[in-house]
């Protein structure tokens, strides 16, 4: 059973390969919007992982974030994800992000427990049309 109160702590360096202009989410060197949702996210599912049953993972359903504050290349930024709900299947978090200067992006992300060879045989049956 998963309770709330796990947490994780997701540090990267700002490299130029994270920024928007080589991610394609915009024009200036500056962490990625999408780089960060990543890292949340990432931040998130690893938290809860080694908690799950044999064959169980977790997808995203659900992302709600402010990006606050740009991060330049060459800096550090922080990722937290901490479950705050879990109802069921049914997983939530309060994420955050910092660099050495202060807030870079909060929100709310959710993710569903699902059973992994379930869930990658109905996507496989995308491919074939099968219902």
């Amino acid at each position: 059973m998963l309770q709330p109160g796990l947490s994780l702590d997701l540090t990267f360096p700002v490299t130029p390969d994270l920024t928007a202009k080589a991610v394609g989410s915009g024009t200036l060197e500056v962490l990625a919007t999408p780089i960060m949702i990543a890292r949340m996210e990432q931040a998130a599912w690893t938290a809860v992982a080694p908690h799950l049953a044999d064959g169980e993972s977790t997808v995203g359903t659900l992302m709600n974030v402010q990006h606050l504050s740009p991060t330049p290349v060459g800096m550090e930024v922080t990722c937290r994800a901490e479950l705050v709900q879990a109802e069921g299947r049914r997983l939530v978090f309060q994420v955050s992000a910092w660099d050495a200067r202060g807030p870079v992006g909060q929100g709310s992300h959710e993710r569903a427990v699902i059973q992994s060879g379930r869930f990658v045989e109905k996507a496989r049956k995308k491919l074939t049309g099968t219902p």
